[in-house]
């Protein structure tokens, strides 16, 4: 297993499509674990961050801030969840307050390595939706 991908506390503001006040504010509050690395810096374990956003999405509190968008239909987020099964996989991603789910192989999961709590972008064209590790 990898290992986990902690998040500052802009980073986890741009995955959540809110301000880095905004994040500031609900890691201060106790809404979202954080821990301090070696330079004091404040991170959010990237599992932690993944639930979180979910949590964000279905509450609907980023609504109030500038809306979400996506370059070229782009959906840099994170991975929320990775189901396996023998030949198949579906990856689901939180990008601000959008879930995106695909449908691939599981030897693409695998050579991606996508764990829950990761950075990776949701490429939308047409019905499909590709996954490139980010």
């Amino acid at each position: 297993m990898a290992h986990m991908q902690s998040y500052t506390i802009g980073q986890a503001a741009r995955l959540l499509g809110v301000s880095p006040d905004t994040a500031r504010r609900w890691a201060d509050a106790g809404r979202v674990a954080t821990h301090r690395d070696e330079a004091g810096r404040r991170l959010i374990d990237g599992r932690d961050l993944a639930a979180f956003s979910i949590e964000v999405a279905q509450s609907g509190q980023g609504e109030d801030e500038a809306p979400y968008t996506s370059a070229r239909n782009a959906f840099p987020g994170i991975v929320t969840a990775v189901k396996l099964g023998d030949v198949a996989a579906q990856i689901e991603i939180q990008a601000g307050p959008h879930r995106l789910v695909s449908l691939l192989t599981r030897e693409a999961v695998e050579e991606l390595g996508l764990e829950v709590g990761m950075r990776a972008t949701a490429r939308v064209k047409s019905t499909s939706v590709h996954i490139d590790r980010t």
